[in-house]
């Protein structure tokens, strides 16, 4: 028979790992990522409206995560969302004139910025900004002009 210490440490063991399982799957959740300065290069872009678009969000190409969103400002004279993006410094290959657009991971998921990639020779350096972009798409606006937007009356 198994004595009663032992099963009290097994116990105490299960504990600490479930605990700590919680705690990287937290961290995986988070999207705390290792991206650092040294390794990036930034660049930006300007959008009419970002929806819920966050810090540290994920840039992607192609569906492959290249980067994340550093920092999210308003032009004051264009009242744009300016977003700063690091990117990582082994996919240096963004044509300048790539679009970026702001998409939705699910119907209730967090926004990313996904970059298609242009066709010109020339690459995006640190400072680079994208031109072409186009905004969030907001659910609840779309739902509002479904809702109620004025049928037209056949006479």
């Amino acid at each position: 028979m198994v004595s009663r210490r032992l099963i009290e440490f097994l116990v105490g063991v299960f504990i600490i790992l479930g605990v700590a399982a919680l705690f990287l799957l937290s961290l995986r959740v988070s999207g705390l990522s290792a991206y650092s300065a040294h390794n990036t290069y930034k660049i930006s872009a300007q959008f009419s409206n970002i929806g819920d678009l966050k810090v540290r969000a994920p840039v992607k190409v192609a569906g492959v995560r290249i980067g994340e969103v550093t920092g999210i400002t308003l032009d004051k004279k264009s009242y744009k969302a300016v977003v700063a993006m690091a990117i990582d410094k082994n996919d240096n290959n963004i044509p300048t004139d790539s679009s970026a657009s702001i998409l939705s991971a699910s119907l209730l998921g967090s926004n990313y910025i996904s970059i298609n990639p242009g066709f010109e020779d020339e690459m995006l350096k640190s400072g680079g900004v994208i031109d072409e972009t186009n905004s969030a798409v907001i659910l609840e606006n779309l739902l509002g002009q479904a809702i109620f937007k004025p049928k037209d009356k056949k006479k």
